[in-house]
């Protein structure tokens, strides 16, 4: 079976996010998705919240699997017994800050494959932080998320904002 991991904080999942996942699939059996819980970041959502998100954005597909991970991606790569790290970009900025990533983790495992897949043109402007900041500031935002995260936002109303 050929699996990768698509790893990030995701906060929150994004319509892009989502697209990343989906053409993954096309490639791969299984997609992990791995919930990075990074303690330096400051989230608008708490990890459980984030993870609820992904869960419900492909409730029922059976080759998408959610979990937590606070590491090095390597570590979890091997323990997931796959090399292949799907990465999302935008532009490059993101490319730039991919690419140093990637050598970086290639050093701690030579065996790393890093497949970056562009986003589409109608989701560039599209990031955690744009959704968050038309949460805060109450503007719409429901074209930035899949419908499920939406109606969890909504559902969670201030008490994370």
């Amino acid at each position: 079976m050929k699996k990768c991991v698509f790893a990030g904080t995701f906060d929150p999942f994004t319509v892009g996010h989502e697209d990343t996942v989906k053409k993954s699939l096309r490639l791969f059996d299984e997609v992990i998705v791995a919930l990075a819980e990074n303690k330096q970041k400051k989230c608008m959502f708490p990890p459980e919240v984030r993870e609820e998100m992904i869960r419900a954005t492909f409730a029922g597909d059976a080759r998408v699997r959610v979990l937590r991970w606070e590491g090095v991606i390597v570590d979890l790569l091997r323990r997931e017994g796959t090399h292949i790290y799907v990465r999302g970009i935008r532009n490059t900025v993101d490319f730039e800050y991919e690419n140093a990533d990637f050598y970086a983790s290639r050093d701690l495992d030579e065996d790393l494959v890093t497949l970056y897949l562009p986003a589409e043109q109608r989701h560039l402007h599209i990031s955690s932080t744009l959704v968050k900041n038309c949460i805060a500031f109450q503007k719409p935002y429901r074209e930035y998320v899949p419908e499920a995260v939406y109606e969890i936002i909504q559902r969670e109303g201030k008490k994370h904002v």
